[in-house]
């Protein structure tokens, strides 16, 4: 099965095994000795004085170029403070990384509007994510020193109850006689008074070992959400990033669909009007010496501009259809569906007709998807569904073809998810090789 989605999204692979199937040990067993553990707790370790530098450096600089703003040193002092934060957050990005796995993108680059110290001064103060690092230096170092004490006394704690028995092999105890005889013989014999004890302890420690790396993991699930939120890109930024993004996709379809009408204009109608008036031309010389002649040349002339007209109709109905100005989503669609190689079901369901936009692209991507059916599908019948939920149009295309659609071959349908995505809008395609083919596309609803 090959499903895909317009925003990257897909399906894993399903071979029935979950991640841990391999393993004979059940998890909990299995966490006091993983990699991942470890990895965890040096994270929290490595915590402790890394912010104990960061919060000592930035409450030391900002406070000196707060206090200094009266001259003009203060600026460049508050700008290096700054400065030293953006550093200090690269480092904790690459710590995240090597233990936690946490891939944290890196935030936008300083935007100096010049050359020189002037400009990079201003950028750096003029930056959010120099002031979100310096409030990460602020809100990390109590949590580190909080983690740190928990991390350290619990694992301590544990460990150190669970090889409780063995403190009696490494430091011998002599209770005489009456006691548990652990080993030894009659001249040199190490006893326990209370083996209960002993166990009970053990069993605590036990307990406590087996808790402890999932309490530490929780605790750097905290740091996790610390470091994306604080030391990675503004959610502004990306978003911003992401409609320049569909802007480029927007301008890219735009001039697609003008040197597609451009090219149907100037091979379809356009060749015909000129091959209609070279007839007419010729037709208007063999007038008076072949009245015949004329005629069947004006008769083939008439037959050029119904065909013409009807080439218009279809590139202006590919433009932007009037039945679906006048009428809707439904009757558009019934007349692309009459039009379509195989019988189409259509079934719209909808409060209140959409934006002209959306409506639009709702339009065009049935219509594509139909096409797609006609050329491709070699299906027997399909289906169109249209409906609205919460504050998504949803679109539903399914025929009993062939299958094997695949967005990623890079077809029509890699365009059609593009332009979805331009919008906010995802597609689906759910199409194993031998059928069915279901595409499910989602666009937003504006009214």
């Amino acid at each position: 099965m090959t499903t895909e989605y317009g925003h990257g999204y897909g399906y894993g692979r399903g071979d029935g095994r979950s991640a841990g199937a391999g393993h004979r040990l059940p998890a909990a067993l299995r966490a006091p000795f993983e990699a991942r553990s470890w990895r965890e707790f040096g994270y929290v370790l490595l915590s402790l004085p890394l912010s104990i530098t960061l919060f000592t450096w930035t409450v030391t600089m900002v406070s000196l170029g707060a206090g200094l703003l009266v001259t003009f040193i203060g600026i460049p002092v508050l700008a290096a403070a700054l400065a030293g934060c953006r550093g200090f957050a690269a480092l904790e990005r690459a710590r995240a990384r090597g233990l936690l796995r946490l891939d944290v993108a890196e935030p936008e680059p300083l935007r100096m509007r010049g050359p020189g110290a002037t400009a990079w001064i201003g950028a750096v103060l003029k930056s959010g994510t120099s002031w979100r690092n310096v409030l990460y230096a602020l809100v990390q170092f109590p949590w580190a020193v909080f983690s740190f004490t928990v991390a350290v006394t619990l694992w301590t704690t544990g460990w150190a109850l669970l090889t409780y028995p063995l403190w009696f092999w490494v430091f011998p105890t002599y209770a005489g006689q009456g006691g548990l005889q652990l080993y030894g013989d009659e001249h040199h014999s190490v006893y326990l008074d209370n083996p209960f004890e002993i166990t009970v302890t053990a069993l605590v420690g036990l307990l406590f070992t087996l808790a402890t790396p999932w309490i530490v993991r929780a605790l750097t699930t905290v740091d996790a959400v610390l470091v994306r939120g604080l030391l990675g890109p503004s959610l502004l930024t990306a978003r911003v990033v992401e409609l320049e993004s569909d802007r480029g996709v927007v301008v890219d379809t735009a001039a697609a669909d003008l040197r597609r009408i451009e090219r149907d204009l100037h091979d379809g109608a356009q060749a015909r009007l000129v091959s209609l008036a070279m007839d007419l031309g010729l037709a208007k010389e063999k007038l008076q010496e072949d009245p015949q002649a004329a005629a069947r040349m004006v008769d083939e002339a008439h037959g050029e501009v119904k065909t013409a007209l009807q080439e218009l109709r279809d590139l202006a109905r590919g433009i932007h259809p009037a039945v679906l100005t006048d009428r809707g989503l439904d009757a558009a669609l019934s007349a692309v569906a009459s039009r379509c190689a195989v019988p189409v079901r259509v079934e719209v369901e909808l409060p209140a007709r959409p934006a002209p936009a959306i409506e639009g692209i709702a339009y065009f991507t049935v219509s594509e998807l139909l096409q797609n059916i006609s050329k491709h599908s070699r299906a027997r019948s399909a289906s169109v569904d249209v409906w609205h939920t919460e504050d998504r149009l949803m679109l539903q295309v399914i025929d009993d073809g062939v299958g094997g659609a695949d967005v990623s071959r890079g077809s029509g349908l890699a365009g059609l998810a593009g332009r979805l995505d331009a919008v906010d809008g995802v597609l689906v395609v759910d199409s194993p090789e031998g059928g069915p083919t279901r595409v499910i596309a989602e666009l937003p609803w504006r009214a």
